[in-house]
Parts: C-alpha cells; structure tokens; sequence
C-alpha cells in the first residue's frame, strides 16, 4: 500500500496540482457569473485522469469564469461516470473526462445503459503508450530474445487488471501477432502489477507508460518495446514495436474531455480552444511528459477523427479474444 500511495503521490507532484476537490473547487472561483461546470472522471483521486482534469480544470475556470467541480466517480470499468455524463442535460454544466477504457468497454460491456459513441469528443489532450517490460535482471535483452525463450510455452504477463488497455493490447500482441499461447494475470492496479515483475514473481508487465516512467527511465525495469509510431523522448533508448520488428503494432491509453450529446457544437468547439490553449502551454507539456503522457490537443475533428479510430481499433482486439463483460 505504501508503493501504491507512493506512486500516485508521484503523478500528483509530477503535475503540480492539489488532489482535494475542496482545494481544487477553491482555486478555480469564478471571476465571472455562471453555474459550475461539474468534470465526471470515471476514476479515483490520484490517478492521472484525477490529475490531468484538474491540471486542465484549473486555468480553463479562469478562462471560462466558471467554477469548475471535479467529481470522481469510479467504478464498473468507468461506465458509471460516463453514463452519468451521456443521461446529463446537454447544458455545458456536466462534462466527462475519461480514457481508452470508453473505447473498449463500447465492446466489451454489454449491458451497460448507454451508448458511447453519442458522446461528443471535446478534445483529446495528451495520449501515453503501451509498454512491455520485464525485470533488469532478466536474462532476455530485447523484444526478439524474450520472444525466442519463450518458444514452446505460455507467456506469462501482469497488468493493471481485467479489460484495461494493457490486459487487451498484451493478450492481442502475443495471442493474434506472434501466434503464441498467453496467460494474463491480472492485479488491483499498475503499482502491484509492477510490483510482481519488479519481485521476479511475473516475467512480465504491460502497461501505459505513465504507470511506471521512473521505474522504466531508471532501469529498475527492462522496457522491451513501446507501443507508439516514434520513440518517446524520457525512454529513447526503448525501440517501437516497429524497431522490434512488428510495423503496425500500437495501443495508447489517454485522457480526454467529452460533452453529452445534443450539447451546443460551438459551446464545445469554444471548449477545445481552450483546452487546446491550456495543452500547448509549455509548463503543463512538461508535467505531461514528466510523467510518460505526450500532449495531444487539436481542434474538434481531430478529436473525433482519433475517437473513431480508437472505436475501430479496440472493438477488433476486444471480438478478436473473445472477451465480454455482462
């Protein structure tokens, strides 16, 4: 437990910001009138969406003149906060800010009350990649030796837990790339699941880069490859799965802001500009970086054009291994 505090202690202070809605409501008082805009994230104080919603909430209250409420609602894989969001009146008061878990769970959970692509993609604002690691002490150097022991037997590996972008990018990876057996362990969060390979007790972890930066820059970790187009700037010396011989491999996690449908087009593209303000602003890029995100930004069809990309891409790995969720 003390790692696990730890580690989100990390992403907090990586970020500058405050944890506590109480402090955060407090320094996003309006300078104008207006009722509060209410960020619904699908995920417990701490994580990184917690944190890149108040790092964005911040400025974006003082630009509005609005005050900005974070509310944390996790639970159900992050269903619960979005289906808060989707059955919300379209009035510009309720936004969601969620991740690559609304991609996969639109195939994965079947019964789950709501329909995400009706959500409007306000913006994107920073991506942080898949990556395959094991213990520095191992005795496998790179992707193509860890591959070539494992010949002739099931690769063993541990991730944050059942349907996280992780489990499905690793299980697709070794089950529908390499052709080989794969057995997914799965643990209550990124720190335990490092835990487990840092211990020797799993070969493997995968994991979004922005669970584990220091571990992977400092080499307590080996990192194998990343699951990105380019190398990425705190771990240049880790190849893309296309260095490693696998071109076309990529699977990001990210955090992004959606509105509910129905909600006014330029009220959210007024939105995106200042989101997209606030994520060009070299010192936020920084914290992003620092902790293993790249900043994304864009206008509005950029965002949509990456959610519809994002729904391709997860809904073929999720019917690919046959995975469902009630």
């Amino acid at each position: 437990m003390q790692f696990v505090a730890r580690a989100l202690g990390q992403v907090v202070a990586a970020l500058g910001f405050a944890t506590a809605p109480a402090a955060f409501a407090q320094s996003a008082e309006p300078t104008q009138g207006g009722k509060p805009i209410t960020l619904i994230v699908g995920f417990a104080p701490g994580g990184s969406a917690d944190s890149i919603a108040r790092v964005v909430g911040g400025p974006l209250g003082e630009k509005l003149g609005r005050r900005i409420v974070v509310e944390n609602r996790p639970g159900a894989g992050a269903n619960i906060a979005a289906r808060a969001v989707v059955q919300s009146p379209p009035d510009g008061n309720t936004l969601l800010v969620t991740t690559a878990a609304l991609p996969i769970n639109e195939t994965l959970y079947k019964n789950k009350g709501f329909v995400a692509s009706t959500l409007m993609p306000i913006s994107i604002v920073a991506t942080t990649p898949e990556v395959f690691a094991i213990n520095k002490d191992a005795k496998a150097q790179d992707l193509a030796g860890f591959i070539k022991e494992s010949a002739g037997q099931e690769v063993i590996f541990a991730t944050a837990g059942i349907g996280t972008s992780s489990h499905i990018a690793g299980e697709y990876f070794f089950r529908f790339i390499v052709k080989t057996s794969a057995k997914h362990v799965p643990f209550r969060g990124g720190p335990d699941a490092t835990n487990a390979v840092l211990g020797g007790h799993v070969p493997m972890v995968v994991s979004s880069l922005s669970g584990f930066p220091s571990q992977v820059a400092g080499g307590a970790l080996r990192a194998l490859a990343i699951a990105d187009t380019k190398r990425n700037d705190i771990i240049k010396q880790v190849p893309t799965f296309a260095d490693a011989g696998y071109p076309g491999f990529t699977a990001y996690s990210w955090v992004g802001f959606f509105a509910p449908k129905g909600s006014s087009a330029q009220f959210v593209a007024d939105l995106n500009k200042h989101i997209d303000a606030i994520a060009q602003d070299p010192a936020v890029q920084q914290r992003l970086r620092t902790i293993g995100f790249d900043p994304m930004g864009g206008d509005v069809k950029s965002a949509e054009a990456f959610m519809a990309r994002e729904y391709a891409q997860w809904k073929t790995m999720v019917e690919s291994l046959n995975l469902s969720v009630e």
